[in-house]
């Protein structure tokens, strides 16, 4: 068969059954040449094979080039084209035929996007090098893997030597092999289905309280579940989380939802992590209103106001969290993709309504289903539950669905909880997981896989390419009976020659390189990248083994195995919680970022773990300067910073800064102590001592038995060390701060400020802050 008769039997298949195939064109004549296609695809002299046999099969099965979006480098079809990098644009959208070129950059993300864009009936073509060959070859997107000190000759071809496996092994994948001599089909493709019998349309429920017309709009009966879980949100102090693969119209249905709340007045706030995604969930909307004949208007591209009173807007995530008091219903599309610790947030809006994708094609981890619906069950909201299993654009069991879930391990997951649920440190083995390991067994590599998916919202089959592919970058797990129970993903960074080192310096990005990056590039030491270091990207615990020491025994092998280099390090959003546990295992803090992650709204910590004498002349050089200018980053670029984020990254850097104080600067803080001197006066000594109380680990405790003061353990402590932070540091109002702390006026702040300065005085001010003492009676 030739290319257009093999192209048009599967489209006539494809149409039959509402499903959709694949078509691989090999072309074995492709030598990577940027040229045009021409005319039909004759094969003759400057015609790019692979293109022009794209053409006769979209001709020959009547695809309209108006429906077809080509992706790739090269032009010749006559389409609308993306780069790789692009095909973000098609998310939320449907085309009869996506032709990807995937010569020059096979990209995993880019794949699984385009997958997901071709609409039931329609074909994916895929052209690539010969197949035999193509895992030998290298492109852009492997040209992206070789980060310095390595080359692209370094880079391996697993990933599309695994790829090539699944499109020849898969049902509904056509193979045809362009060479000099003509075309061969090394597969039709086709699956010769028995006919499928018509199923029932969806129906309006007997009761519902959103407009029949909501419902009327639902092509499936579980979008009409869908809507009608929606209604829950009509109430205060209620939840609803609508869980579904893509294509199953979860978006569409809450935009319809998102209508009908909106329809009775209230304000509906949407947050996703991108506005493009959520285009659909306003246009259902505006839809709905028009049948339902409410007048509606897009008074910014990001908000729809109803003639009635109601409106939906748009907000990015960190944003939402700030304007949820002026909002009826938030809704979340794409929640697996954010943090779960925004996640949380949200939850204090009146009522919220969470869709989630359950596989994703860009990276939705499945952090929502593993730890945030502990979280959401200890909220005491009223939570409904409901899944859109039945897909709308093609039919169930669709075979490039299938098999775009196996190629890029869209539905990868850890090991079931009954393996590793006894999992102790002492009973794993760790284990170096290497690329030819992970691709010669399916089972290890979909537990490694699955785990980092399971705990880190930004996994993408991207990440899937790198992990067995990229040169920089090893996989380590700890197993249990052979069981994957903790993986990390580690990276080599530094080690960088001195003409690399002054690019970096003076501002070329320089990639794979992320620490040395920041402190070279952002801190000025242009020595920062000549150690060699391995970065910890990403560490996962199975959620069924979780705080038994799983990780730290982790952490404890890669620093065994690696101690000839010079440092471990990390760079991750800040919490106190993941700071105390880096510190725990020896990382010391060297950096805050000074801007929010756009996704998290987090700033992030960077630390260091040296295991060298070079590795511990970078850390102490750092720790010592993040101590000493962190006092004015707090009160400038960090003034919003959580206070006790500041904490725990202040008490995690092993620097031990001097207050340095002359007998003036003594006189000031102590009199501001113990009797009626002002601090303000001059406050830069009593900011250096904050930070010397929050960073030294023979600080004493900011009590003291001074009268009149309530004294609560700990947890006064803590709470002391947030007022140094909100007013010394990040030099907040007094009554902004006694509000924020539970103060009951500001002068009861003000008391609890010079009673936590007694006991810094008393360990380091010497004769200065006694004598001081002395002079206002307290012996």
């Amino acid at each position: 068969m030739t290319v257009g008769e093999t192209a048009a039997a599967l489209r006539a298949e494809a149409r039959e059954t509402n499903e959709r195939r694949l078509l691989v064109l090999a072309d074995e004549t492709d030598g990577n040449e940027n040229r045009d296609a021409r005319g039909a695809g004759d094969g003759g002299d400057g015609t790019d094979r692979g293109l022009a046999a794209a053409i006769d099969a979209l001709d020959d099965a009547g695809i309209d080039r108006a429906e077809t979006t080509v992706v790739g480098h090269r032009d010749g079809i006559g389409c609308e084209r993306l780069e790789p990098r692009e095909t973000g644009d098609l998310l939320g959208t449907t085309r009869d035929a996506v032709v990807y070129d995937a010569r020059d950059e096979c990209r995993p993300n880019a794949l699984g996007r385009v997958a997901g864009a071709v609409d039931g009936g329609g074909l994916l073509i895929l052209v690539t090098p010969p197949l035999d060959a193509w895992s030998a070859r290298r492109d852009r997107f492997d040209a992206g893997m070789a980060v310095p000190p390595f080359g692209v000759e370094d880079v391996s071809g697993r990933f599309r030597t695994r790829l090539v496996d699944t499109l020849r092994t898969h049902r509904g994948v056509g193979i045809v092999a362009l060479d000099e001599s003509g075309e061969t089909a090394v597969d039709d493709g086709r699956t010769r289905p028995a006919p499928r019998l018509p199923s029932p349309g969806p129906s309006v429920p007997d009761d519902h309280a959103f407009p029949t017309a909501a419902y009327e709009a639902c092509l499936t009966g579980d979008q009409v579940a869908a809507v009608r879980a929606f209604e829950a949100l009509r109430d205060t102090g209620r939840a609803v989380v609508c869980e579904a693969d893509r294509g199953r119209g979860k978006t569409s249905a809450a935009g319809l939802a998102a209508a009908g709340l909106a329809v009775e007045g209230r304000d509906v706030l949407v947050t996703a992590p991108s506005f493009r995604g959520i285009e659909e969930l306003f246009a259902r909307a505006a839809e709905l209103c028009d049948a339902l004949g409410v007048a509606s208007e897009r008074t910014e591209t990001t908000r729809l106001v109803l003639a009635g009173g109601g409106s939906i807007r748009y907000a990015k995530p960190p944003e939402s969290v700030d304007v949820l008091d002026d909002c009826d219903v938030l809704l979340v599309d794409e929640a697996a993709a954010l943090p779960v610790r925004l996640l949380e947030r949200f939850l204090d809006a009146d009522a919220v309504g969470f869709t989630t994708t359950v596989h994703g094609y860009e990276g939705a981890g499945r952090g929502f289903d593993v730890r945030f619906r502990d979280v959401l069950a200890g909220t005491g909201l009223d939570v409904t539950d409901v899944r859109l299993d039945e897909p709308i654009r093609y039919a169930a069991g669709d075979p490039v669905e299938v098999w775009a879930f196996h190629a890029l391990l869209l539905d990868a997951r850890p090991p079931v909880d009954p393996l590793v649920a006894d999992a102790d440190p002492a009973g794993c083995a760790y284990d170096a997981l290497d690329g030819d390991a992970l691709l010669a067994d399916e089972t290890l590599l979909r537990e490694a896989f699955g785990l980092l998916v399971a705990a880190h919202y930004r996994t993408e089959p991207d990440d899937l390419a790198r992990m067995i592919d990229a040169p920089n970058l090893d996989v380590r797990a700890l197993r249990a009976n052979g069981h994957v129970v903790a993986v990390a993903l580690l990276a080599r960074e530094g080690g960088l020659d001195a003409a690399t080192r002054e690019a970096m310096y003076t501002g070329e990005r320089v990639k794979g390189n992320m620490l040395p990056d920041v402190l070279t590039s952002q801190l000025r030491d242009e020595h920062a990248a000549a150690p060699v270091g391995t970065r910890v990207v990403r560490i996962a615990t199975h959620h069924a083994a979780r705080s038994r020491g799983l990780g730290s025994a982790l952490l404890d092998g890669v620093r065994d195995e690696f101690d000839g280099r010079d440092w471990l390090g990390v760079g991750y959003g800040a919490t106190p919680a993941l700071l105390r546990f880096w510190a725990r295992n020896g990382f010391s803090t060297v950096h805050l970022s000074t801007t929010r992650n756009d996704a998290s709204g987090e700033y992030s910590a960077l630390m260091l773990d040296p295991l060298s004498a070079d590795g511990r002349a970078l850390a102490a050089r750092h720790e010592s300067w993040f101590a000493d200018r962190i006092a004015g980053v707090l009160a400038d670029s960090l003034h919003d910073l959580d206070p006790d984020v500041a904490r725990a990254a202040l008490a995690a850097c092993d620097a031990t800064p001097d207050p340095g104080l002359g007998e003036n600067a003594w006189r000031v803080v102590a009199g501001s102590a113990y009797g009626s001197a002002m601090y303000s006066v001059d406050p830069e000594p009593v900011r250096r001592l904050a930070v010397c109380a929050l960073v030294r680990d023979d600080a004493p405790p900011l009590l003291s038995d001074a009268a009149g003061v309530d004294i609560d353990g700990e947890a006064e402590v803590e709470r002391r060390e947030r007022l140094f932070v909100l007013k010394l540091l990040q030099c907040r109002p007094w009554d902004a701060v006694a509000d924020e702390l539970g103060y009951h006026s500001s002068g009861q702040a003000m008391r609890a400020f010079g009673d936590a300065l007694r006991p810094l005085c008393d360990a380091w001010g010497g004769e200065a802050a006694a004598a001081e003492r002395a002079r206002h009676g307290d012996e």
